[in-house]
């Protein structure tokens, strides 16, 4: 066999020879006895992968394609609420061109309106103001005047279309009256007072 002369060799050679025996099909049972016994062939470290189906990988990935099925469902779902709910503010943006008029939203203009009295009487909006150059569909650049101290490229979301006065509808203003050096108004009638 494998082993020398003086037979001093085969405590080496007794796991190659146990594998070789266990690995070959056994004339009475017809089957290898390594997987008479164990249930499955003998790994030799260097073997071809069978291209037999194997269950239990089968399972696992049917089980994974039913999760992943369920998880994309419910991200489905959860993205169409999502997507409701965006849509109710969202609204047709407002076409505007070069030269349009438009009025600006004093939302971002707080620290310019700080010599107001009191916010809740302060402007919504002001203006108007002309439409220089169309950025982008939702920005623009007004011709803004130096007294407004922003960019002048605002988005379309901060303007609003200017519409303007119904005839009658604006009350003239009446005459200053300078009293002392200064412009005042002369009052004709207190209509209502508030005891604070």
């Amino acid at each position: 066999m494998f082993i020398n002369h003086q037979q001093e060799q085969w405590p080496d050679w007794l796991g190659t020879a146990e594998f070789a025996y266990n690995n070959k099909v056994h004339s009475s049972t017809k089957t290898l006895l390594f997987k008479a016994n164990y249930g499955q062939d003998p790994r030799m470290g260097f073997e071809v992968r069978k291209r037999e189906k194997y269950e239990g990988a089968e399972k696992f990935v049917a089980k994974i394609k039913e999760i992943q099925g369920e998880a994309k469902a419910a991200l489905e779902k959860v993205q169409e609420e999502m997507r409701k709910y965006a849509d109710r503010k969202r609204g047709e943006v407002d076409k505007y061109k070069v030269g349009d008029l438009v009025i600006l939203s004093t939302k971002d203009l707080k620290y310019q309106m700080i010599g107001r009295r009191t916010e809740k009487l302060t402007e919504r909006f002001v203006g108007p103001y002309k439409i220089k150059k169309i950025i982008l569909t939702n920005a623009v650049e007004l011709e803004l005047p130096s007294t407004i101290r922003i960019h002048l490229v605002v988005n379309v979301s901060r303007i609003r279309r200017y519409v303007g006065q119904v005839e009658g509808q604006r009350r003239k203003q009446p005459t200053l009256v300078i009293i002392e050096g200064e412009e005042e108004w002369k009052v004709e009638k207190i209509l209502n007072k508030w005891w604070i």
